[in-house]
């Protein structure tokens, strides 16, 4: 009992140090909305700082003390002025990437000035020793934990009753309102950045002399500080002090009981991210919530003959090198193969992972143990490790489904570290006796000697090939069916789901190819040496190749070879050396300013300045296949109907929804709804904004869930049936906000739309990319929309008009039997508004469709809906015909407000003949 006690006692000592890390955390966060990965980083260089000073040059420890804290508050000012402002329009991404790359300069400087040794620290608080209920512990983390319950109060105090945290609430909450009352939103952010990070310096300073005083040590403390952060939702100080107090007490309880599980303790940061974000997140994003802007991407197109001439030289430059331009060779294929992993799942899918190293090494693990244990010839080794590492490239991406963005990054690196901790520093599974790692010997290849020892110039030729072939795989799926699917996915969930393609699994296809592709690299790299060496596998190093990643283009091909040069020990590094002698020391902290420089000016990387060289070509390319798209756009309706031989339209299938109750936390915004939609109908859904209309198509569509009620479709229940399902079944829907596929031409918007790939597809596309011609009826459509001669043109060129049309066409091509248009007349003209309703008129009658309309223009919806249902705060307060509509006294209510009978039998409700009101 005793020891439970003591160590309850030391891990409430630990905990605090979570917690005082993870205020800084908070605090940036709550100034400035961006989550600082570089918050270990900044708090490690207060407390080097702070120790050279003291320990080397005599300064007195409470001013060396200061001078820590305030380096780092200068670090996180400057951070923001520097990075994050410029970047305050950026993707999400790119935010992340900008603390990122904070992160690689910041370490790399310390590793260049002080190594990565760790270095024994004494601290000034009280040491003694204390008994406890019967426990004993060491007086400084009863002094730890009193400082962190201190701090936590001053915070709380702080934004909740002054003027300053009043101003960071407001400006966190709606920064235009609050820059209307005069608060500075840039000035808020920059005194956060600094507070936040003078916390996080004085936090390192007083965790150096219990951890010991090294780089690795406190920027790993990160991970740590983050679950904590979750834990208070980056907002509430009490709430994150408990959550460190608590990760801290389990950690110290499963060290003293635990001790049979290698990393377990150090494994509960990263289980409690793991837990609350999964817990918390959403299988698809809120309404309107979808990235402003995405890093650019590449067209996929690969030049056969241009392609073989570089293998060829480039085979012959390896094989006339010597055996240390080989090695480089070698180490800069392996490291564009992961970045090649980050442009599947990052580039293309929009997933950020930080992964990447812990799954290249699992395929090291697993190729590992094949050979050592099984006696496994290299080549089964290598495809069992390609192979054998994707079921966890699943693993990993099952909290993508209900996470995205910053919190899949965070949860990632969680899991990765996981993974290190537990298996790769685990010395009975990865080493084998005699070696300090597990002892594969020298390999062949069909017969062929190919070690990395013997024959490095073999070795870097087999890597390369291996590179060509997984980039010529990447470039067939960016072509392919799969490809539109994950960069629709990438671009709008919400709008992918409504369109049919199933989110998850696109989700888990991508992280599943991009496990392979790092599975290889990882083969690869611990194969060269006749032991693999887990120390290759560190999981931070994926912070940094996601940096390279952005550097040389992260939704470019070319991009993994360009930012691979910019790492020590690779063909760039060996240049750098030939030009200055010792350069490749500096290579990660040159390659760190680089990231910052790229970001802050070309986000998109060098790839996009080759891509815009190729984008003629492929635009040549292109012309021929949307030429005669366009011819077919044109042609006489009567030779594309509907009825035509290959068109596969599901049958008119009427749609009924009874009771349908949508309910937010105590408000209840659609409440008791039922209606009818038959195959060519047209029922119209009006009523005074926040009656509910648009939280309706989301519950009939299934994008607000739980929603009580029935909705079938043909007389199938599918009110438990999620969105992609709903879609298949021929119910697809038009978005208020468009949600358009911004990545996309016209063309690819519409094929993301109408292909319906087998799951064979998923393999057949990295080998034979292809699509089948656009079916009639989605030609009928780019016809009946205009859309023609734009087919390939970029979404972002399109007038507001053209994007309008093209968000209805792109729902008609999933030929659905119920269509449901959410204000589809918003922002067109009167005679764009006339033309539109003559089209959805005609989807009604000759394609057979049943429409739900839901519109402001209440002229538009009573001249041609054939039904029309009016809702008020949620609640059905008529149905019927327009003409019977315009008579009900309630809708007259709703519409004109309460008016005596004298009043009311005076007005006219908007839509009547001659009116000129609209709602």
């Amino acid at each position: 009992m005793d020891d439970i006690l003591r160590f309850a006692l030391l891990g409430l000592g630990l905990g605090a140090l979570y917690a005082l890390t993870a205020q800084g955390i908070v605090l940036i966060y709550r100034g400035s909305g961006v989550l600082n990965f570089a918050h270990g980083a900044i708090g490690m260089a207060a407390a080097y700082v702070q120790w050279e000073l003291a320990v080397q040059h005599g300064v007195p420890y409470w001013t060396a003390v200061g001078c820590g804290v305030l380096v780092a508050g200068t670090l996180g000012v400057l951070t923001h002025l520097l990075v994050m402002r410029p970047l305050r329009r950026a993707s999400s991404l790119a935010r992340l990437v900008g603390t990122l790359a904070v992160f690689i300069v910041l370490t790399a400087a310390a590793v260049k000035r002080y190594g990565d040794s760790v270095e024994l620290v004494p601290g000034k608080l009280p040491t003694e020793l204390l008994t406890v209920a019967g426990a004993t512990v060491s007086e400084d983390r009863i002094w730890l934990l009193g400082i962190a319950i201190l701090i936590t109060v001053v915070l709380h105090l702080l934004y909740k009753r002054s003027m300053f945290g009043l101003g960071t609430t407001a400006v966190a909450e709606n920064q235009s309102a609050a820059s209307a009352l005069g608060w500075s939103a840039d000035l808020i952010a920059a005194a956060n950045w600094g507070l936040g990070s003078a916390l996080a310096g004085l936090t390192a300073i007083l965790i150096v002399p219990v951890i010991g005083l090294s780089v690795t040590g406190l920027t790993t403390l990160l991970l740590s500080a983050l679950a904590a952060a979750l834990v208070g939702r980056f907002a509430s100080f009490p709430v994150t002090l408990a959550g460190g107090l608590v990760i801290g007490v389990v950690q110290s309880e499963l060290t003293r009981f635990g001790t049979d599980v290698t990393g377990l303790a150090a494994s509960v940061p990263f289980l409690v991210i793991a837990l609350v974000l999964v817990a918390r997140g959403r299988a698809l994003p809120l309404r309107g919530t979808f990235l402003d802007r995405l890093p650019a991407l590449g067209s996929g197109r690969v030049r056969p003959v241009a392609l073989a001439v570089t293998v060829a030289v480039a085979l012959l430059l390896v094989g006339v090198s010597s055996p240390l331009w080989a090695d480089a060779i070698t180490n800069t294929l392996v490291l564009s193969l992961i970045i090649l992993s980050i442009v599947v799942v990052t580039g293309y899918a929009g997933q950020v992972s930080l992964a990447a190293y812990a799954l290249a090494g699992t395929g090291a693990f697993i190729a590992g143990h094949a050979v050592a244990d099984w006696g496994w010839p290299f080549e089964l080794a290598l495809l069992a490790g390609v192979l054998g590492t994707v079921p966890i490239g699943l693993l990993f991406a099952l909290p993508a489904v209900r996470t995205r963005g910053v919190n899949l990054a965070i949860i990632t690196l969680g899991l990765g570290t996981t993974l290190e901790v537990m298996v790769f520093q685990n010395t009975d599974l990865a080493t084998t006796p005699g070696s300090d790692g597990i002892a594969v010997g020298h390999q062949t290849l069909f017969g062929l000697d190919i070690s990395g020892v013997d024959h490095p110039q073999r070795y870097a030729a087999l890597v390369l090939l291996l590179f060509v072939g997984a980039a010529l795989v990447v470039a067939n799926v960016r072509r392919s069916r799969t490809g539109r699917r994950l960069i629709a996915v990438r671009a709008n969930e919400r709008a992918a789901a409504a369109l049919g393609i199933g989110v998850r699994a696109t989700k888990l296809y991508a992280f599943g190819l991009s496990a392979a592709i790092a599975a290889l690299a990882g083969v690869l790299t611990g194969f060269r040496s006749t032991s693999v060496v887990f120390t290759d596998f560190a999981s931070f190093d994926s912070i940094t190749a996601l940096g390279l990643a952005v550097i040389g283009g992260v939704g470019f091909l070319v991009g993994p070879l360009f930012g691979a040069t910019f790492a020590a020990g690779t063909v760039g590094a060996r240049f750098g050396d030939l030009v200055l002698p010792g350069l490749s020391e500096w290579m990660p902290l040159i390659g760190g300013v680089i990231l910052l420089l790229t970001l802050v000016g070309n986000q998109d990387g060098i790839g996009q300045e080759l891509g815009k060289q190729a984008g003629g070509v492929s635009r040549r390319l292109n012309r021929h296949r949307v030429g005669r798209l366009s011819a077919a756009a044109t042609t006489p309706l009567g030779h594309l109907a509907p009825e035509a031989p290959d068109v596969q339209r599901a049958a008119p299938l009427p749609l009924q929804v009874t009771d349908l109750t949508v309910r937010y936390g105590g408000v209840t915004a659609v409440d008791g709804l039922s209606f009818a939609i038959e195959p060519g109908r047209i029922v119209g859904l009006i009523g005074p904004n926040g009656a509910g209309k648009t939280s309706a198509i989301d519950a009939v569509t299934g994008f607000t869930r739980p929603a009580s009620g029935s909705v079938s479709l043909g007389g199938r229940d599918v009110t438990g049936v999620s969105v992609h399902r709903r879609a298949q079944a021929g119910l697809s829907r038009s978005f208020q906000s468009l949600e358009l596929f911004e990545d996309m031409t016209v063309l690819d918007n519409l094929y993301a739309a109408c292909d319906r790939p087998g799951p064979g597809a998923y393999l057949m596309d990295l080998v034979r990319p292809g699509s089948r011609p656009l079916p009639a009826q989605v030609l009928v459509a780019v016809r009946e929309f205009g859309l023609g001669g734009s087919l390939e043109r970029p979404v972002g060129d399109l007038s507001y008009g053209e994007r309008r049309l093209l968000a209805i066409a792109r729902a008609v091509a999933t030929s659905p039997s119920v269509l449901l248009l959410d204000e589809p007349a918003a922002g067109l003209s009167d005679d764009e508004t006339r033309e539109l309703a003559r089209l959805v008129r005609r989807l009604a009658e000759d394609w057979g469709m049943g429409v739900l309309l839901v519109e402001h223009d209440v002229d538009m919806v009573m001249s041609v809906c054939d039904q029309v249902v009016v809702l008020d705060f949620g609640r059905r307060i008529s149905v019927g015909t327009p003409d019977e509509v315009r008579r009900d006294p309630a809708v007259r209510a709703a519409y004109l407000g309460d008016l005596s009978p004298e009043e009311a039998a005076g007005e006219t409700v908007p839509g009547a003949e001659g009116d000129p009101v609209s709602a």
